[in-house]
């Protein structure tokens, strides 16, 4: 008797413990359908779009347009001639290269132009007819540091550095032949500002504002008796330019505090 009641009730746990375990696979099972039914991505597929960096080497062309303006006298021949004024304008285009670095939005860099120049002007009888006077430049460079605020793609810059030309300068009596005629390099100064546009991972383009002074100068002519003297010689130009950016990497360096 005793044990017919033993084996009954091993038999009930023995059942309850089958439909327990038959529910938890059958939960499980279920989760894992419901998984199937939708899939998550890996953290890897995740893709953040990098942040464009203006670091890096860069190389380009420029053309643009350039206001002229000189003084001239001369202070030798009969009593001298008083300063007048000579206004010039012409185009310039050449090439320049560079290097950026950019730290947070901050970039900082360094660049080089050279060009070729259609510049020139002229003052017709100046001083009551007593002479004439002729400018021409025929190139014209610089190397500046460049400091700018980046927002992702469009730069905001100022530039500033040395700057150079060459100056043919010629007087002459008015309608004559020029007695005097002199060419001469000259060492400035120059300052502006830009905004640049990156339209592609390395391709940008740019608009730049620049003013250039040459300063004072004087050459004399010992044949003539004559000392023609230049004052100020300044230019002021509008450039476009499109660049190509060797770029060093995807995003800028973040600075930590």
């Amino acid at each position: 008797m005793l044990t017919n009641r033993t084996s009954i009730v091993g038999e009930y746990h023995m059942k309850r413990l089958l439909l327990t375990g038959a529910a938890v696979a059958a939960l499980v099972t279920g989760a894992q359908a419901a998984d199937l039914g939708s899939p998550r991505g890996s953290v890897a597929d995740v893709v953040v779009a990098p942040v464009f960096s203006w670091t890096g080497f860069y190389l380009g062309g420029q053309i643009g347009g350039v206001w002229a303006r000189q003084g001239g006298s001369n202070t030798t021949l009969a009593g001298g001639n008083p300063v007048a004024l000579a206004y010039g304008a012409g185009f310039v285009g050449g090439l320049h290269a560079g290097f950026n670095y950019q730290v947070n939005r901050i970039v900082l860099g360094a660049e080089a132009d050279l060009e070729f120049s259609t510049v020139s002007g002229a003052r017709r009888g100046v001083s009551g007819g007593l002479f004439d006077m002729t400018m021409r430049q025929s190139f014209m460079g610089s190397v500046r540091a460049r400091a700018g605020v980046a927002m992702d793609r469009t730069l905001f810059y100022v530039t500033g550095g040395v700057a150079f030309t060459s100056a043919r300068n010629t007087m002459a009596n008015a309608g004559a032949a020029p007695f005097h005629t002199f060419t001469t390099t000259r060492v400035g100064w120059t300052v502006g500002a830009g905004v640049e546009h990156a339209f592609t991972p390395n391709w940008t383009a740019r608009l730049e504002y620049r003013y250039a002074n040459f300063g004072s100068f004087s050459n004399a002519n010992a044949a003539t008796n004559s000392r023609f003297n230049i004052s100020p010689k300044d230019d002021h130009a509008i450039r476009l330019g499109v660049s190509y950016l060797f770029s060093t990497g995807a995003s800028a360096v973040v600075a930590r505090y």
